[in-house]
């Protein structure tokens, strides 16, 4: 156990640190926008997004100087709180620490996202439900503790209903199964009490902004071609994958063979996994391990429809996150209960962690230098109301050199270059300003374009 303690101790200190190394912070367009709506607390402009995250940002600001230090304290508070308790609740410690050396808690927790609060309140949902599979004498408890993850996690982000629906979907399948157990009408509450809660933050957000999740304000679908849909479904096959990840994001024959290679090393994969999940059903908690396939498929697979209709990203680890950390859990508790040595796990996850460590540093940079560079500056610019990135095309290239085989390859990071990283840092010192896609102002005066900011 020692050892999972000191990789516990390690994990807090590389998710704390590692932003400062990297360029861009941890930070990316839609954290501006998190940013931007926790500025504006208490009167929002919009519900495209749940103010769950900015309401976590604009508490964290009372205790720092702005929002990057704002969710860097989210973060730390989320990695922190989850090992704690998972030692202290002896609750599946070393799965537990495990999921964190894997690519989705590292992601989620690196980045200023809302997925980091959503995989949280999710940690705490599981815990709540396996309390009440597991027939818990705080049975009531359990199903209020449960219901408020649940509402957390679709007031955190709209896709939790995903979530939702996937467990009302388990109890419809296993109803008349599951009518016969103890926790069958705590069950029942739980799905009562977290779609009153659901429905109410819905009711709220038409009554008060015209539209129940800003449906009006997201673009429209975009690729529909054969190639995209490849892509898609390689990225939602990935969500097998603990450790390594795709980001699909080009089309080119040497992007589509490599997605198709971790394709098919994902399939080994789960033919490796699943060997463990049909021993789930020699478990007390068969059930729970069913909840968490049906919802790791459900809500993956929801997603993926959804991004046929609206505007949202390709199936990354980012939109996986969720199903992802219920596959990966479940053979985890599966693979130490049915396994007498941890050997071979414990090395496969310690060496991804320090690949995924590696990897996250392979353009490294010193984000709070950026930061001070920009910051001296942004006086200048108090009265723009928008902020757009001028410099798309003055791409910044990294070429890498292997001497042994006496090769190099150039490769464009999108998190690196000198225009997104000034937006970002721009975005965080001035979390009012508007960032924009496209220059559509008419009044130019009021647009704070990147070329204007110097980070030389």
């Amino acid at each position: 156990m020692l050892k999972y303690k000191i990789l516990a101790v390690i994990i807090v200190i590389v998710y704390f640190l590692q932003t400062f190394f990297v360029s861009f912070g941890g930070i990316g367009a839609d954290s501006l926008s998190y940013f931007g709506i926790a500025a504006d607390l208490p009167a929002p402009e919009t519900n495209l997004f749940p103010l769950g995250y900015p309401v976590l940002l604009r508490l964290a600001h009372f205790f720092s100087e702005d929002y990057f230090w704002a969710s860097k304290i989210l973060n730390a508070l989320f990695t922190i709180i989850i090992l704690f308790f998972s030692y202290y609740k002896k609750f599946y410690f070393r799965e537990t620490v495990l999921v964190f050396a894997g690519k989705t808690f590292y992601f989620v927790f690196f980045n200023a996202m809302s997925e980091g609060p959503f995989i949280f309140s999710m940690y705490f949902l599981l815990y709540f439900l396996h309390q009440i599979f597991s027939e818990n004498k705080n049975l009531y408890i359990n199903t209020f503790g449960a219901s408020m993850m649940m509402i957390c996690m679709f007031f955190f982000r709209y896709s939790g209903v995903y979530i939702y629906l996937s467990i009302v979907l388990f109890v419809i399948l296993f109803f008349f199964k599951l009518k016969e157990k103890t926790y069958f009408k705590a069950l029942l509450l739980f799905l009562i009490l977290s779609g009153l809660g659901i429905g109410s933050y819905l009711s709220l957000n038409y009554f008060h902004f015209g539209s129940f999740t800003g449906e009006g304000l997201r673009g429209k679908a975009g690729d529909h071609s054969f190639l995209q849909l490849i892509r898609n479904l390689f990225g939602l096959v990935n969500v097998i994958d603990p450790f390594i990840a795709i980001k699909p994001i080009s089309s080119s024959f040497g992007s589509i063979a490599f997605q198709f290679v971790v394709f098919v090393i994902d399939l080994f994969i789960f033919r490796y996994m699943l060997q463990y999940y049909k021993k789930a059903k020699e478990t007390s908690l068969f059930s729970f391990h069913i909840l968490l396939w049906i919802m790791a498929g459900f809500y993956g697979i929801a997603l993926l429809v959804s991004g046929w209709f609206q505007q949202i990203e390709e199936m990354g680890v980012r939109l996986m996150a969720a199903s992802n950390f219920c596959l990966f859990f479940s053979f985890l508790i599966l693979y130490f209960k049915n396994n007498s040595s941890d050997k071979m796990i414990w090395r496969i996850s310690c060496l991804f962690f320090v690949f995924l460590v590696l990897y996250g540093l392979k353009d490294p940079g010193d984000y709070l230098e950026n930061k001070n560079k920009i910051e001296p500056q942004m006086s200048k610019f108090k009265d723009k109301t928008y902020l757009y990135n001028n410099e798309k095309n003055s791409i910044t290239v990294t070429t890498y050199y292997f001497p042994i085989i006496n090769k190099s390859f150039n490769y464009n990071h999108t998190n690196n270059q000198k225009g997104k990283l000034k937006e970002g840092i721009a975005g965080t010192l001035n979390p009012k300003i508007k960032w924009i896609k496209e220059d559509t102002v008419r009044d130019k005066s009021k647009v704070l374009y990147t070329s204007q900011l110097k980070l030389n």
